[in-house]
């Protein structure tokens, strides 16, 4: 079963964590492989887990060194993005290296994290942007890190857990109309977010 919530005493002392941190960097990139698929020419989505999480926070104390004293806000800044049992949640990155490239096409995503979906067994399971705060700004351009969760209905999770289901990831955007379809082994990985 897996967990939904990192808590205060899931955390690593930093030096306990620096002992071990490269193995557990190496560790979580395997995890990783098989939970990241890009979609069009400039958006990867990386699905987020307990795991994924818990590494981030521990990542971010070792780095800020902040200590106890950083850890709820790190709790409140990454426990909304495991999934809660019935979703899956995914940070998607727009990368683009040339910055005069990159602020034309952002400034033309306004609104496509409202935009994300999935496709399983003839359904469509819209995503659904977090609401910590807006990510396209008031001019229309879009924020090039976005997070959004994907909500399930028990017969979507049956669908999408049927070993060798098709299941499609995309955007219905004016201007990001790009779709993918998602491996076995990450629908297989996928499978481990849900119950």
């Amino acid at each position: 079963m897996p967990k939904h919530a990192i808590t205060a005493a899931d955390i690593i002392p930093a030096a306990e964590y620096a002992k071990n941190r490269a193995q557990m960097r190496r560790d979580i990139t395997a995890k990783k492989r098989n939970r990241r698929i890009e979609v069009g020419p400039h958006v990867t989505f990386y699905f987020e887990c307990y795991d994924t999480m818990w590494h981030q926070i521990q990542e971010m104390i070792y780095i800020e060194k902040g200590g106890a004293e950083q850890i709820p806000g790190e709790l409140e800044a990454y426990n909304p993005l495991i999934p809660n049992g019935s979703e899956l949640t995914a940070t998607f990155m727009i990368e683009i290296d040339d910055p005069i490239r990159r602020k034309r096409v952002l400034d033309g995503l306004g609104g496509i994290e409202e935009a994300a979906f999935l496709r399983v067994g003839g359904e469509t399971i819209k995503g659904v942007a977090e609401a910590d705060q807006d990510r396209t700004r008031e001019d229309g351009k879009a924020s090039s890190v976005q997070f959004v969760h994907f909500p399930f209905t028990a017969d979507q999770i049956a669908a999408f857990c049927s070993p060798g289901a098709e299941v499609v990831i995309g955007f219905n955007h004016r201007n990001y109309g790009h779709m993918a379809i998602i491996t076995e082994a990450v629908r297989a990985e996928l499978t481990t977010d849900f119950g």
